[in-house]
């Protein structure tokens, strides 16, 4: 009995933080963790995510490596207590570029880009933070063209901390 009511306690703890968008909605994503995602030919797929605090732990630092295919990229998040928004800016070693503002979903915390009108689409994308635990969290990496009415999953990937 004891150990449900801690577990409800301590569930109900993440997610109460995950759902106030504030300067440590993105704190439980600190630290080193290993990753593994599917492949689209069926074999999984490992990395590493290292995300630490600068600047007087104002801003969120991640640095993304997937070693078996090269692929690397890092980010720089900050919360604007004026705006009361989180802002992320991704780059990459293939030339990507991602400008994001934080928000908060239906399953935790989200990072969108703005809508980019092509013709009739409306392309926006989104990394969901979702099933937050102290040790583990997945992310996915979804794509909308109709202006965020319906999503479709790019990647997933599955946030272990390392031990």
């Amino acid at each position: 009995m004891k150990t449900a009511i801690i577990s409800t306690l301590l569930f109900l703890s993440f997610s109460g933080m995950a759902q106030k968008l504030d300067e440590k909605t993105f704190d439980f994503w600190v630290g080193e963790w290993e990753l593994t995602w599917d492949k689209p030919d069926g074999t999984k797929g490992k990395g590493i995510n290292q995300i630490i605090k600068i600047l007087d732990n104002k801003v969120i630092q991640e640095n993304f490596e997937d070693p078996d295919t090269g692929f690397k990229g890092t980010s720089i998040s900050v919360y604007n207590p004026v705006k009361k928004e989180w802002h992320q800016a991704w780059a990459d070693n293939q030339g990507g570029y991602f400008d994001f503002i934080g928000d908060i979903g239906n399953d935790g915390p989200v990072f969108k880009t703005k809508i980019v009108v092509q013709g009739d689409k409306k392309i926006i994308q989104r990394m969901t933070f979702k099933n937050i635990t102290k040790d583990k969290f997945v992310w996915d990496w979804e794509n909308s063209t109709d202006g965020g009415e319906n999503w479709t999953l790019s990647w997933r990937i599955n946030y272990n901390r390392k031990k």
